[in-house]
C-alpha cells in the first residue's frame, strides 16, 4: 500500500483509496523507472538464467524420468550363450533388418523411450512368436529373454500411461523401417535374423537409457 510520502514520485501515490487497484498499476511502473539502468540489466540476466536453468532441469527430468529396471547383464549373457547358434542359422548373411546402426543412431533424445517401447513390441509380438526353436535349451534362453522385455515394456507402458514417454512421428518412421525390413523376408528367416541381430537392440538400450538392476 502506498502512503503519502513513501516514494519519490508523491503525485502517483495520492490517489483515493477507492482507486487502489489502479493505483498499485501506477506505483509499479514509477518505482521501476526509478531503477539505475545497471540494476535493471542484472535483474534481467538473473531472470534469464533462472529461466533457462528452469528448462533445462524439466527437459533432462523428461528424458531420464522412465527408468528401464531389469538385469541387463543377465540378458545379455542368456543371448552370448545362443547368439552363434541362432546366427548360423541365418540364410541370409548380407540382409538386415536392424543391425544398419543408422536406423537408431538417428533417433533423438526425445524419441528413445517411444522407440524402446516399440522395439520391445517388436520382438515380443512379432519376433518371439514367429520364431520357432527345436533346442530346448536354445528355447529357454529366449524365453527368459522374451520375459524380461515383456517387464521392460510394461514398465514404459506405464511411462506412457503418465504421458511421460511421448511417440513423435520421428519415432513412428524409424519403426516403420525396420518392420518394413522384417516384411521383406520369409516369416522363419526374419525371426532369426532379428535374434541374430539382439545385441545391437541391447547395445542401444544400454547407451541410451539409465538402466537400474531389478536384483
Amino acid at each position: 500500500m502506498c502512503t503519502e510520502g513513501a516514494f519519490p514520485h508523491r503525485s502517483a501515490c495520492s490517489l483515493p483509496l477507492i482507486h487502489v487497484h489502479t493505483h498499485i498499476h501506477v506505483c509499479v511502473p514509477v518505482l521501476w523507472g526509478s531503477v539505475p539502468w545497471g540494476m535493471k540489466l542484472q535483474c534481467v540476466s538473473l531472470w534469464l538464467l533462472g529461466t533457462i536453468l528452469i528448462l533445462c532441469s524439466v527437459d533432462n527430468h523428461g528424458l531420464r524420468r522412465c527408468l528401464i529396471s531389469t538385469d541387463m547383464h543377465h540378458i545379455e549373457e542368456s543371448f552370448q550363450e545362443i547368439k552363434r547358434a541362432i546366427q548360423a542359422k541365418d540364410t541370409f548373411p548380407n540382409v538386415t533388418i536392424l543391425s544398419t546402426l543408422e536406423t537408431l543412431q538417428i533417433i533423438k533424445p526425445l524419441d528413445v523411450c517411444c522407440v524402446t517401447k516399440n522395439l520391445l513390441e517388436f520382438y515380443v509380438d512379432r519376433v518371439f512368436k514367429d520364431h520357432q526353436e527345436p533346442n530346448p535349451k536354445i528355447l529357454r534362453k529366449v524365453s527368459s529373454i522374451a520375459n524380461s522385455f515383456l517387464y521392460m515394456q510394461k514398465t514404459l507402458r506405464q511411462c506412457q500411461e503418465q504421458r511421460q514417454c511421448h511417440c513423435r512421428q520421428e519415432a513412428t518412421n524409424a519403426t516403420r523401417v525396420i518392420h518394413d525390413n522384417y516384411d521383406q523376408l520369409e516369416v522363419r528367416a526374419a525371426a532369426i535374423k532379428s535374434l541374430g541381430e539382439l545385441d545391437v537392440f541391447l547395445a542401444w538400450i544400454n547407451k541410451n537409457h539409465e538402466v537400474t538392476s531389478s536384483a
